[in-house]
């Protein structure tokens, strides 16, 4: 079984570029069509942040029973644990960047009311999805089981000749 890589920071970054330029569009997009952009409240952000908090939990509750504990964990719960970090990633940097996007379109018009509170609340929402980042990568490392099966041996052998 070939082992699961850790994500790298490329990869994070794409996902969060993704998300920037379609943020950078809507407005754009929106004026186009004849219609207002659409108005941001506090619920992205929260609801971001609420997500960012569970896989908080789930990686510090992971890292304390692998880790501290040294407690086994079942394939199934490892499997879940490992998408859900994947998941909340790929999420995480495709929110951030979209309502990254969105609060820079609007920075010009930062002196209108309509404009600060898009600003304001779309930024929140960024901040809080790479909050969201940051602790799907900190599940993905509590996942890593150090000395496990799935390490690489070492360049000279030195593993193989232990067995």
């Amino acid at each position: 079984m070939r082992p699961v890589r850790r994500t790298s920071a490329l990869n994070v970054a794409v996902w969060v570029a993704i998300g920037l330029v379609i943020g950078l569009m809507v407005r754009p997009v929106a004026v186009r069509l004849d219609a207002s952009p659409p108005r941001v409240g506090w619920g992205p952000a929260t609801t971001l942040f609420a997500v960012a908090l569970v896989v908080g939990v789930f990686a510090w509750s992971t890292w304390q029973s692998l880790h501290k504990k040294h407690e086994r964990m079942t394939s199934d719960h490892g499997v879940k644990m490992l998408a859900l970090s994947r998941s909340s990633l790929i999420v995480g940097g495709l929110f951030s960047g979209g309502y990254g996007g969105y609060a820079l379109s609007f920075v010009p018009d930062l002196d209108t009311q309509l404009g600060s509170a898009r600003v304001w609340h779309a930024g929140t929402a960024a901040g809080a999805g790479l909050l969201l980042v940051v602790a799907a990568l900190l599940l993905e490392r509590a996942c890593h089981i150090p000395g496990g099966d799935d390490e690489e041996p070492e360049a000279n052998g030195a593993a193989a000749s232990a067995a």
